[in-house]
C-alpha cells in the first residue's frame, strides 16, 4: 500500500464510489470538488496497485491556529480492518504537527456507530453536547434542523 497526497483528479474517481462505500447512504454531496482543489497538502489517498482504497480529506483551521479538521475519511469496504484508516490519520497528524498544530476536530452523525467507535478507539474524545442519542452526547441541529452531530476532539502530545 502507498499513501500519497490527494490530486484534483482524484475527485472524479472517489465521488462516484462514496455512496457505495457507505452502503447506499447518499454521502457524495458532502465531499465537493473544492476539497480536492484547495486542501491538497493536508489530504491523502491510500492506493494498492494503483487502485484507490482509502482517503482522508483534512485541512488546517483558518480560525483557530492550533487546530486542524478532518472533514471526510473513507476506506473501501473490502479493505476495512487492515489499519488503512489509522495510517491515513497518522499521516494527517504528522502534517499538522509540522504546521505547529496540536488539536484535531471532526464530526459524525449519531447514527454512524462505526465512526463513533473508530474515533474513540483512535483517542478522540466526544465533546459534551446538549442532548443524548443512544447514550452518546450530541449537538442538536448542528448542521441544520434535525441534523444532529457528534463532535470529537483529539489533542496531540
Amino acid at each position: 500500500m502507498k499513501i500519497r497526497l490527494v490530486k484534483e483528479s482524484d475527485y472524479y474517481i472517489i465521488s462516484p464510489l462514496i455512496n457505495d462505500w457507505w452502503n447506499g447512504r447518499q454521502m457524495s454531496s458532502m465531499l465537493p470538488k473544492l476539497f480536492f482543489d484547495h486542501f491538497k497538502n493536508t489530504s491523502f489517498i491510500a492506493e494498492e496497485e494503483g487502485k484507490i482504497i482509502g482517503f482522508l480529506i483534512g485541512f488546517l483551521s483558518q480560525s483557530y491556529l492550533n487546530e486542524a479538521y478532518i472533514h471526510f475519511v473513507g476506506v473501501h469496504p473490502e479493505y476495512r480492518g487492515k489499519e488503512i484508516g489509522r495510517q491515513l490519520y497518522n499521516y494527517f497528524f504528522d502534517v499538522i504537527r509540522q504546521h505547529g498544530r496540536d488539536t484535531i476536530r471532526c464530526i459524525t452523525s449519531p447514527i454512524n456507530k462505526g465512526s463513533i467507535a473508530y474515533h474513540t478507539k483512535m483517542g478522540f474524545k466526544i465533546e459534551q453536547g446538549d442532548k443524548e442519542f443512544d447514550n452518546v452526547s450530541v449537538h442538536a441541529n448542528y448542521d441544520g434542523v434535525n441534523q444532529d452531530r457528534v463532535l470529537f476532539v483529539k489533542y496531540l502530545a
